[in-house]
């Protein structure tokens, strides 16, 4: 029996390479999102689509749900109204999700739910893995919420998983997008003093990440989704300048990012030397463990 799939956020970064490859191993998708039928097939390939959770309720029987749902983190200073976007984005979607699921007679038996290293708050050069104690920061408390409402799916004994995502690098969307044409024209340069650590990983890595969470029977939980190999924002700047053959001389300082960015300056200089300890724990290979052949491929 082919296996039913509900994912919100398909037609995001990730879920653009996501969708694919799970109708590629067979399964079915329905994919719920605000955009109308013919723009969600042409991002997401052969796929149901719904617009409101109302219509969860009225699906046939849902194998798992892959919860991508929640408007971009970097896009906008973060107002008091940006912040309470971001949180209904992520938060209110997922609570209004597991309404609608807990109004079905079936329920699906996997919830796999993004989430992100924020999670942690900023930690300077320690190494993070899954057990690091998080600190009180707006992206802690914005992801710790969206993870207890992940996790209401337990109650009727669903598996659920969360993908404590970083950085995500590929060609055509996400940090690369906004990246890559200054770097192109000899324009780019480290950050503040560029010791800040960026836990980057390959959107491919992601996919794989995700499907292994919703294929493995015994994986639940937390799990950083980053690479094994984080590196500092100068480092990411000099690997940046030598796969594209461009200088990186310029330099951002930090009160500078601050004075136009406020509060949001976090994102860029602070960070998580993020490891993905329960992801190396198992049989789990990451086909872009490095940042040079990452860049590689995707410049």
């Amino acid at each position: 029996m082919i296996q039913h799939i509900l994912v919100t956020g398909g037609t995001g970064f990730i879920g653009q390479r996501l969708c694919p490859e799970l109708l590629e191993r067979g399964y079915r998708l329905t994919i719920l999102s605000r955009r109308d039928d013919a723009e969600v097939r042409a991002r997401c390939g052969r796929v149901n689509s719904i617009q409101s959770t109302e219509a969860v309720r009225d699906l046939d029987d849902i194998h798992a749900v892959i919860n991508l749902a929640g408007e971009g983190i970097a896009e906008g200073r973060w107002t008091e109204a940006r912040k309470q976007a971001l949180r209904d984005s992520r938060i209110a979607l997922t609570h209004t999700l597991i309404d609608a699921l807990e109004q079905r007679t079936q329920r699906p038996d996997i919830f796999v739910s993004g989430s992100a290293v924020g999670y942690y708050g900023s930690h300077g050069g320690e190494a993070v893995t899954e057990d690091a104690p998080p600190r009180d920061e707006f992206t802690h408390q914005l992801c710790a919420d969206w993870e207890a409402a992940a996790r209401r799916a337990e109650a009727w004994g669903a598996r659920v998983c969360l993908s404590r995502t970083g950085v995500v690098l590929d060609r055509d969307g996400g940090a690369m997008a906004r990246l890559l044409l200054p770097f192109r024209l000899g324009l780019g340069g480290r950050l503040g003093d560029g010791q800040q650590y960026m836990p980057w990983i390959h959107r491919e890595d992601v996919v794989q990440a995700l499907i292994w969470m919703l294929e493995s029977p015994d994986a639940s939980g937390p799990y950083n989704v980053v690479s094994p190999h984080p590196v500092t924002n100068k480092a990411f700047t000099r690997a940046m300048g030598k796969a594209l053959h461009r200088p990186t001389l310029f330099t951002v300082p930090a009160f500078a990012l601050r004075a136009a960015m406020g509060e949001q300056a976090v994102l860029l200089l602070e960070g998580q030397r993020a490891l993905p300890a329960r992801l190396q724990q198992t049989q789990f290979e990451f086909r872009y463990p490095e940042l040079e052949d990452a860049l590689h491929q995707i410049v």
